[in-house]
């Protein structure tokens, strides 16, 4: 494996996330120093934590499926990189996202 590729990589998401997570504590400061309503603060932190258990759940499912697609390549003994391959695993994603939708609905 090649480290020289990797790591700056991993170091620009790294970066990037911090960014965001910054940028995101300082927009939720400023909306409770602005004097915002009590109601609409606890909307937002439920709003925020609803999207991370949805966020959560949709990863969730896509790794399953995408697994579940795996296997069946394993189980099949594929072994080349073909258009039937790329199929399937481009349809376990897309089932997995499917999937989310559906239970997403139900919950709410």
């Amino acid at each position: 494996m090649n480290f020289g590729i990797l790591i700056p990589i991993v170091l620009f998401v790294c970066i990037t996330y911090s960014i965001k997570v910054c940028v995101d504590a300082m927009v939720r400061k400023r909306m409770v120093n602005a004097g915002g309503s009590a109601e609409l603060i606890d909307a937002l932190l439920r709003d925020e934590e609803q999207r991370r258990r949805h966020s959560s759940l949709r990863w969730g499912i896509v790794l399953l499926s995408l697994a579940l697609g795996f296997g069946l390549i394993q189980w099949f003994g594929w072994t080349e990189v073909t258009p039937g391959l790329i199929a399937v695993l481009a349809g376990a994603t897309g089932l997995g996202n499917l999937v989310f939708f559906a239970i997403s609905r139900r919950l709410g």
